[in-house]
């Protein structure tokens, strides 16, 4: 009688130095056995808390040409692809007035928020979307886009890095910010739509946010299959209670006046068109010490967390 396949492995998984039982062939050449030990003990670099200036001045910079700025962490994540997150990849887009700039991410989803300047974004099925400052956008399409700027522009742009282990349906416009009250003008993109800060509904929330959605992803209340976009507030003199989540954060600052955060008690401050990033578990809190609203747009990798039902949300 045949020996079973556990008589015949059993001695090679014990004695990893043992003659293996039979011949090696294409398929058990690329077979490899590891104890359970080696599927906790994986080390990888942490996500740091960052805040990318330089690449905000260079966006910004009146001198800069058309094209994309980079947020990229990939040597400190030691990962060998462009990323901002191990999951997200985020950019400013510059683009001269007059002048176009194509794209052809391969993602599944893109998002943007209009920093400054207005113009178009065709799509490769002919569509045209108009945009212009304080805007902000949802393509899910992962086409060819012309961006065309009308005027001088600077757009921040958000995808997923890696394959998207979230799938649904596609979004559509995510929203608008940070004047959430203008009305749309004529002829503006039928998918977005204005909304308002919400008051406070006590200390059980986190922050006062609008989370941006969209019909298509109704039912899970994210953005996108794996990304969730939040315009939050925080009213002159207020802290928001210090909290942790799984999902990283990486924040658009769209106005402030002395803010800052304080992560794992290191305090970060607050500039203007700069995006920052908040580690995954890390407990933090940002603050307003200043006299004006501030603003800001968050984009987190939550619709990952969601779906594996792992957000992991906690007060500090």
């Amino acid at each position: 009688m045949a020996k079973t396949l556990d008589e015949l492995e059993l001695r090679t998984l014990i004695d990893p130095n043992a003659t293996p039982p039979r011949a090696a062939v294409a398929f058990t050449d690329n077979a490899r056995y590891l104890t359970s030990l080696d599927g906790f003990n994986i080390k990888r670099p942490a996500v740091p808390a960052h805040s990318f200036r330089a690449e905000r001045d260079r966006a910004l910079a009146p001198g800069t040409p058309t094209g994309l700025v980079p947020l990229d962490l990939s040597h400190t994540l030691g990962l060998g692809y462009p990323a901002t997150t191990p999951f997200i990849l985020s950019r400013y887009a510059r683009i001269r007035a007059g002048e176009t700039l194509d794209t052809a991410f391969r993602a599944s989803t893109e998002l943007y928020h209009v920093i400054r300047g207005s113009g178009t974004t065709r799509i490769g099925n002919g569509e045209t979307l108009h945009w212009e400052a304080a805007d902000t956008f949802c393509l899910a399409r992962g086409e060819t886009l012309r961006h065309a700027a009308a005027e001088d522009a600077v757009l921040w742009v958000k995808h997923q890095r890696a394959p998207a282990p979230v799938r649904g349906p596609p979004a559509a416009g995510a929203g608008r910010g940070p004047d959430p009250a203008r009305p749309l003008p004529d002829g503006r993109d039928p998918a977005a739509a204005p909304v308002r800060l919400p008051g406070s509904r006590g200390a059980a929330m986190a922050g006062k946010s609008v989370n941006l959605g969209n019909v298509a992803m109704e039912s899970s209340r994210t953005t996108t299959p794996s990304f969730t976009l939040a315009l939050n507030s925080l009213l002159p003199g207020e802290s928001q209670r210090g909290h942790r989540h799984n999902a990283v954060a990486v924040t658009l600052v769209l106005a402030s006046e002395r803010c800052y955060s304080l992560i794992d008690g290191e305090r970060a401050e607050w500039e203007p068109n700069t995006v920052m990033i908040t580690p995954p578990a890390a407990f933090h809190s940002h603050h307003n010490e200043g006299t004006e609203l501030a603003l800001f747009l968050i984009v987190q990798d939550g619709g990952v967390y969601y779906h594996c039902r792992t957000m992991g949300f906690s007060y500090e």
